[in-house]
């Protein structure tokens, strides 16, 4: 995977700030409480209120999908699966605007920017290669 070049007007804005519980990686796997920040490249998970200890940021670009969403009772929980296929367990309460649907607008929004992106640096390649090949030709007997 290529990385992609992302022009000023590309600069992270933030699309959701606040609480989602994180299922922890240990055996007992408790529920801990961080602070998030959702922007349009990252999902930046805190470890305080302040967001001066940042214990974990996933790019977009490292994001597969948003898995197993389910409602139960006052929580919805989802799964983050990343491009290693490594699982990431959430929790948030089951408000509108929950976290899983604003990760997963996050993610096809920058899927489409990097296709998008793809697509014109592809183009461009090609461009440059024809008009190699016309000159090639201009100068040819």
């Amino acid at each position: 995977m290529t990385a992609t070049k992302m022009t000023g007007s590309d600069i992270s804005h933030v699309l959701k700030e606040g609480e989602l519980e994180k299922r922890s990686d240990n055996l007992l796997q408790f529920w801990k409480r961080k602070t998030c920040v959702l922007t349009t490249d990252s999902l930046n998970i805190y470890t305080d209120n302040q967001k001066k200890n940042k214990s974990k940021e996933l790019k977009l670009q490292s994001i597969k999908k948003v898995d197993c969403v389910e409602r139960t009772g006052k929580f919805v929980y989802f799964t983050i699966v990343t491009t290693d296929n490594k699982e990431i367990d959430f929790r948030c309460p089951g408000e509108e605007n929950c976290w899983n649907a604003v990760i997963t607008m996050a993610l096809i929004d920058f899927q489409n920017r990097k296709a998008i992106q793809d697509f014109k640096t592809r183009q461009e390649s090609e461009n440059t290669s024809l008009g190699q090949q016309e000159r090639c030709k201009a100068r040819a007997p």
